[in-house]
């Protein structure tokens, strides 16, 4: 027996005051709006109707299960009403994760602005290093950074591109000197950033140079936001993603080193789950994020670029 069919009949009914004419509304026969409230009866184990030729009537139990069924069916259809309106107004909870820089950089200023266009969505952003099962952990959008286009099931959108840098602190190139080429940085402390996503090595191409440049262990350290800290204090020279290198230049706390080379590129993704039925407040946050983080990138570049923060 289909419970809720059977309740919405058994409603009809009584509002109605007949069979026929619940069963005219709910476009069925007069025999199965009767059976239907006859099964619900055998099922409950109660009478809901007093019946006769003439008129229609509500038993005792009746009367209290028809308010619980009142209830339970505009429940019913409110969460209908939220599920099918879910692709077209943004609303709810969304769950996003993101890799530690990017997310203490770029996205935790951007919600605040996705929340002043969207104020019914509630964002849920979480940091870490290692990218989570987006199932496991019932995550709405996995914002990860990869060379290639990551090997996934799930949806795929490319929102940017970012690169790196090398940097060190102004009092370190006083004390020890500006490198000019990449093999001069054999002679310099060179600090590892042990990041699953940006490699331990320095590949510098262009110019005419292809060379590899292997960091010492003299600090080594797996958020690109410490090793920028720790370049400021004079501790060596180290090589940043731009997204963390540009506020720091633009402070003066650090300058370029070697500006003509741009080194281990990676692309910014969204992955969800599908595009079918997409949720409003998932497809909103990833084009909020295809509009503004190119403008982000656009901003820091400009920083990269400008001769003042070079060494």
């Amino acid at each position: 027996m289909d419970m809720l069919q059977a309740m919405r009949v058994f409603v009809r009914v009584v509002d109605a005051g007949s069979f026929t004419a619940a069963a005219t509304q709910a476009a069925m026969s007069t025999a199965q709006a009767s059976r239907l409230v006859a099964e619900l009866e055998n099922h409950l184990q109660a009478r809901l109707l007093h019946r006769t030729t003439r008129r229609l009537a509500l038993t005792e139990a009746g009367a209290r299960f028809l308010e619980r069924c009142r209830e339970i069916l505009a429940q019913v259809e409110q969460a209908r009403l939220e599920a099918s309106g879910a692709h077209l107004t943004p609303s709810g909870r969304l769950r996003v994760h993101s890799s530690t820089g990017l997310g203490i950089q770029l996205l935790s200023s951007l919600a605040g602005r996705y929340n002043e266009r969207y104020p019914e969505v509630s964002l849920d952003l979480a940091l870490s290093q290692c990218q989570p099962d987006p199932l496991a952990a019932s995550l709405d959008v996995i914002i990860t950074l990869s060379r290639e286009l990551p090997d996934s099931e799930l949806v795929t959108q490319r929102l940017g591109t970012v690169f790196s840098v090398v940097c060190a602190a102004p009092s370190y190139l006083v004390q020890h000197g500006i490198p000019r080429t990449p093999s001069a940085l054999h002679r310099h402390r060179c600090l590892r950033l042990a990041d699953p996503v940006f490699a331990d090595d320095w590949h510098f191409v262009g110019e005419g140079i292809d060379e590899v440049i292997r960091p010492g262990e003299t600090f080594k350290v797996n958020v690109a936001e410490a090793m920028a800290s720790a370049a400021e204090t004079g501790m060596g020279i180290c090589l940043l993603p731009d997204y963390v290198a540009a506020p720091a230049l633009q402070r003066g706390a650090l300058v370029r080193v070697l500006p003509q080379f741009h080194l281990q590129h990676k692309h910014i993704h969204a992955l969800y789950p599908s595009r079918r039925f997409l949720d409003a407040k998932i497809r909103t946050w990833v084009e909020f994020l295809k509009q503004e983080l190119p403008r982000a990138f656009h901003n820091y570049h400009e920083i990269l670029q400008n001769p003042e923060h070079w060494a």
